[in-house]
This record gives structure tokens, C-alpha cells and sequence, in this order.
């Protein structure tokens, strides 16, 4: 029997993974960039394989998730009718895997037909053997925003409205841009690097977000940071106390039933947004569970959060009215 996604997140199921079908593989699709020009930073001796896993048993839907990383890349999804604004989509799995079509390829879809450019981050994996493990994914999305604002004029976006929309540990990870992006985690390695990190907006979906409190998410805590990792490195690494007076506009929806990744998270970092008078909003949903992205029915009160971020994402101007 294939494990769910709730058995791997919740074991910190991370390396290796074998799934319903597990096979060596690229790990982008369509159009892609690399993120570095040459090798990443930290880069191992020995580069992880890709492999991609086959969640679904129906051959006319994709539901696969990534392992083995081993070149941070964006994903190019275009609009039919772009509108100038980008998304940054980061997929999660608790750091040890990438669920790379339900938070990220059906992201793109419904973004897509808003009118929106959106690049699928498909980043490095802590746990893969890179040096300085706890800022490989931050690395790796400073350095997709900074491109996509490098390379706004190839795609039509406007470099000022680019925002980051994370999912899960995915979440933890936009939510880390948005509060670090002023963070040097690596040298600069060409021109694109003198582009601001800030996302315009971040949007985060059940969300990781405290490494250190009760409520954390144990899985992605130990993927990301390694186990035992000491206090000082926890609350460094928790995005509720990060917040400052230079962090973007923070949108978070999240279900009070998810029996994975508690809804206290989510709580902890809009009261820490309240706190330094930042922009925010928060829906907080009775039923949705964890890991719905986009395909819940319209009956589950959570699948009404892409409206409610498009709405938002409009009155702060970074969707157009």
C-alpha cells in the first residue's frame, strides 16, 4: 500500500522515498531555468538522483512527489492572457519531498487563469547532503525571486508585483522569504543577485510556521534543522519571530481540523504580524484537513481560500482590479 501524505509528513518520511512508483527521473517539466549559473551552494560531492513518486492510481491525473533534487530550478507556467503579475509557487512536504503537482502545477492552473505568471520552485532538500542545511531552501528562494525580477521583462511580469505563495512546509518557506529576505544566506553569484528578495506579497496555505512552540510540526522541524537541533537554531528558524517592520503583506487561510499541522501556527503568526503593525489577513476555516490545495469541494468551507487571496492580492494592488 502506497503511504499517504499524512503517514510520510507525519513519520518525517523523508530519505530515501519509495512510493506507488518510484523511478528515476528529470525533475522539471516544460519550461525551466536553473537557479545557479554553476554549482549551488554546498554543494555535496555526491549530487542526490531525482526521483520522481506516483501517487495517483488514475493514469489521467498526476499527483507525483519529488526527491532528489539536485538542481534548484523554476518551473515557467505562462498565462493565456498575463496580466504583468508573478507567483512564486513553493510546494511543501514537510523538507523531504516536494508535492509537486498538488501545490504546485494545480496552483498554477487556477493562477494561470487569472492572468497570472507563475514560476514552481522546485528547491533543494535539507536532508540531500548539502552544507548548511538549514538555509539551503531559503537559498534557494531568495535567489527564484531574485531572478524572476531579473528576468521580469522576458515574461511581461512587473517586477513589483511578484508574490510568494507557499504551501505546508512550503509554507514555513515563503513565510521565511518574506521575514529574511534581506538575509545574506549566500554570495552573490551574478548581476540577477542585486535584485531585492522581498516578495510583494506572501500567501500561506496551512502553513508551517513555528519550529520552536508545542504545536510545531516535528517532520519538517528535524528535516529542515536535523535532529537536535538546539533552541537558539529553533526560534531563529520559526518565521513568528522574524517579523519586522520590513515584512510584506502576509495572507494565511487554515483549516481547525488539521490533524497535522495545527491551525496554532498559523494563529502565532498573525498575532506576531498584529504585533509590528504589518499587513495581514487571516481566514481560519472549520473543515478542510491538511494538504487540500485546490481540490476540495465547494461544500468544505476551506476551498474558498484562492478567491479570498486573489481578492486581497488585488486590494493591495499586486493582482490588478
Amino acid at each position: 500500500m502506497t503511504p499517504s501524505r499524512r503517514e510520510v509528513l507525519a513519520a518525517a518520511a523523508v530519505l530515501p522515498f519509495v512510493g506507488a512508483t518510484a523511478h528515476a527521473a528529470p525533475i522539471a517539466w516544460g519550461e525551466t531555468i536553473q537557479l545557479w549559473p554553476g554549482k549551488a551552494p554546498g554543494t555535496p560531492s555526491r549530487l542526490p538522483v531525482g526521483t520522481v513518486a506516483q501517487q495517483s492510481k488514475d493514469p489521467g491525473f498526476n499527483d507525483r512527489w519529488l526527491t532528489g533534487i539536485n538542481r534548484a530550478t523554476l518551473m515557467v507556467r505562462r498565462a493565456p492572457s498575463p496580466n504583468g503579475t508573478a507567483v512564486l509557487l513553493v510546494p511543501g512536504g514537510g523538507y523531504g519531498f516536494l508535492a509537486i503537482d498538488n501545490e504546485g502545477e494545480e496552483q498554477a492552473r487556477w493562477l494561470n487563469a487569472r492572468g497570472v505568471t507563475c514560476f514552481i520552485l522546485s528547491y533543494r532538500l535539507p536532508g540531500e547532503g548539502w552544507a548548511d542545511r538549514a538555509l539551503v531552501p531559503l537559498q534557494d528562494a531568495q535567489r527564484a525571486m531574485r531572478v524572476i525580477r531579473a528576468r521580469a521583462a522576458t515574461y511581461g511580469v512587473d517586477p513589483k508585483r511578484v508574490a510568494a505563495l507557499g504551501f505546508s512546509a512550503g509554507g514555513h518557506l515563503a513565510g521565511s522569504l518574506a521575514t529574511r529576505h534581506d538575509e545574506r544566506t549566500y554570495a552573490p553569484v551574478d548581476a540577477a543577485d542585486q535584485q531585492s528578495a522581498r516578495p510583494d506579497l506572501a500567501g500561506l496555505i496551512y502553513p508551517v510556521v513555528s519550529l520552536a512552540a508545542p504545536f510545531t510540526h516535528g517532520g519538517s522541524r528535524d528535516a529542515l534543522l536535523g535532529e537536535n537541533a538546539d533552541e537558539t537554531l529553533r526560534r531563529t528558524a520559526s518565521v513568528e519571530t522574524r517579523v519586522t517592520a520590513t515584512t510584506p503583506p502576509i495572507f494565511l487561510a487554515h483549516a481547525s481540523d488539521d490533524g497535522l499541522v495545527p491551525i496554532a501556527n498559523s494563529i502565532a503568526l498573525y498575532q506576531a504580524m498584529l504585533d509590528q503593525q504589518r499587513e495581514t489577513e487571516f481566514h481560519g476555516f472549520d473543515k478542510g484537513g491538511h494538504g487540500f490545495g485546490v481540490r476540495l469541494p465547494k461544500t468544505v468551507p476551506a476551498a474558498a481560500w484562492p478567491d479570498l487571496f486573489a481578492a486581497y492580492a488585488r486590494r493591495l494592488g499586486v493582482l490588478p482590479a
